[in-house]
C-alpha cells in the first residue's frame, strides 16, 4: 500500500491512498493540499494512514509547514487524524463552520479551532478559499466544502464519490458512476432540499471538483453540478415511491412561507 501525489491544479496537491476490499476495484481515500504563503489541508484522513500521508506530504514541503487544516464533516476517513497533524504542525489551525466546532471539534481537537461563518473567505496569502456550509450534504449537520478561488477548485469531499482506482484528475463525465456509488452505499441524507445546496454549488462554477474519493474532475463543474441535482431529485422521487403513498401523505405539508406546517389534530378517516 502506498500514498501517491499528483498536482492537479497549479500547486494544489492530491495525496491517494487506494484500499483494497471496501468496494469491488478498491477505494481511494484522498487528502488536498493547498500550497500557499499558509499552507491548508483538506481531509486528515484516518488515524492509521498518517504515517504514509504524512511521509507522502514531506515530498511536497515539511508537513510542520501546514497552517490550516479542514475536512468536509467529522468522520474518521476525513477527521481521523486531525490531532497527528496538530502534533506535526505545531503552527496550524483547525478551521471549521461554526457547528462543527460547536458540536464536536472544540472538544476532539488538541488545540482550539477556528470557526467560519458561511461565505467566509480564509486567506493564505496568496490564496483564497471561501468557506460554503453544506448542512447534510452528502452527510452531516456540520457539512462543507471550500472553494479554492485562484484556481477554481471546488475541495468537494464526498460529491462526486466514485469507487475504483482511477486516474488522479479526469475530464470523463463520471455522474453515473456517482450516482451508482450512492445506489450502492446510500451514503447521502437525501432530502428534498439537497439538490438545491448542490445548485447553489453550482453557481460558484468550479473548472476542478477534487473528491475524497475516487478521481478528481476537470471540466464544466457548474453542469455536472445541475445534473448531480437533477439526479439527486430522482433517487428522492424514487425512495419517496419505495415507502408507499400511505408514508409520503404522512409528511407534513408545507405552508406558504416554506415552512412545515403542525400536523393536523383532526381524527382521521380509517
Amino acid at each position: 500500500m502506498e500514498t501517491r501525489v499528483n498536482e492537479i491544479a497549479e500547486r494544489i496537491f492530491r495525496f491517494s491512498t487506494c484500499l483494497e476490499g471496501v468496494a469491488p476495484g478498491g477505494f481511494t481515500f484522498n487528502q488536498f493540499l493547498v500550497l500557499a504563503d499558509e499552507p491548508l489541508l483538506f481531509h486528515c484522513g484516518m488515524r492509521a494512514l498518517f504515517p504514509l500521508v504524512s511521509e507522502a506530504m514531506k515530498k511536497v514541503m515539511p508537513p510542520s509547514r501546514l497552517r490550516w487544516i479542514s475536512f468536509g464533516h467529522v468522520e474518521a476517513d476525513e477527521s481521523g487524524a486531525m490531532n497527528q497533524w496538530l502534533a506535526a504542525a505545531p503552527a496550524a489551525t483547525v478551521v471549521h463552520g461554526k457547528v462543527g466546532c460547536m458540536v464536536s471539534i472544540a472538544d476532539l481537537a488538541d488545540r482550539p479551532p477556528r470557526a467560519a461563518d458561511d461565505g467566509e473567505v480564509l486567506t493564505l496569502g496568496d490564496r483564497r478559499v471561501r468557506v460554503v456550509l453544506t448542512p447534510h450534504v452528502p452527510h452531516g449537520w456540520e457539512s462543507l466544502v471550500l472553494h479554492e478561488e485562484v484556481t477554481g477548485t471546488l475541495l468537494g469531499g464526498d460529491l462526486l464519490t466514485t469507487t475504483g482506482d482511477g486516474e488522479p484528475l479526469t475530464r470523463r463525465d463520471p455522474l453515473e458512476e456517482v450516482l451508482d456509488a450512492e445506489r450502492k452505499f446510500h451514503a447521502w441524507a437525501l432530502a428534498p432540499q439537497s439538490s438545491a445546496l448542490v445548485r447553489k454549488l453550482a453557481d460558484l462554477a468550479p473548472k476542478r471538483i477534487a473528491s475524497m474519493h475516487g478521481s478528481s474532475y476537470e471540466g464544466d463543474g457548474a453542469l455536472l453540478l445541475r445534473r448531480l441535482a437533477a439526479g439527486l431529485d430522482d433517487l428522492v422521487d424514487a425512495r419517496r415511491a419505495s415507502l408507499g403513498e400511505g408514508a409520503r401523505a404522512s409528511r407534513p405539508t408545507a405552508n406558504v412561507a416554506g415552512r412545515p406546517s403542525a400536523p393536523s389534530t383532526q381524527p382521521q378517516p380509517r
